[in-house]
């Protein structure tokens, strides 16, 4: 199935530029290895490459690169499980995330360390993708 069709809502929201992305590298992972997860996790993770999750939809990044250990990981074994920061560039600097934080309204951002930072953003993350899910099905 084309990636157009089976794209998340989050990246529909998103710019052309990031739609392109995903669809691009979806298409290209389903040749390879057929549809399904696999497809879908080799799409997110070229995005998270050059984009970042900023409440309901990604923003490109100024700078690319993994957005987290896990993205850091190389060879044939390096994707297998992990944790992720979900979208959040947890290699950003503190202050991009307080700027992130700041901007999703995050409470308690002020005091919050780098970690605290990207767990209140992914948090925050989600909270926006729900209330906009709610929003496009009223």
């Amino acid at each position: 199935m084309p990636a157009r069709e089976e794209m998340p809502s989050t990246i529909r929201r998103s710019s052309k530029a990031a739609q392109d992305l995903w669809a691009t590298v979806h298409d290209n992972a389903v040749e390879q290895y057929g549809e399904g997860e696999r497809a879908h996790r080799t799409a997110f993770a070229a995005l998270k490459h050059s984009f970042e999750k900023v409440g309901d939809h990604w923003e490109a990044k100024a700078e690319k690169g993994p957005s987290d250990a896990q993205a850091a990981r190389q060879g044939p074994r390096a994707r297998r499980g992990g944790e992720t920061a979900g979208g959040v560039d947890a290699n950003a600097s503190k202050a991009h995330l307080y700027d992130v934080a700041k901007r999703l309204d995050v409470k308690g951002r002020s005091t919050m360390s780098k970690e605290e930072l990207v767990e209140a953003i992914g948090r925050a993350n989600d909270r926006e993708s729900r209330r906009a899910l709610e929003r496009e099905s009223d």
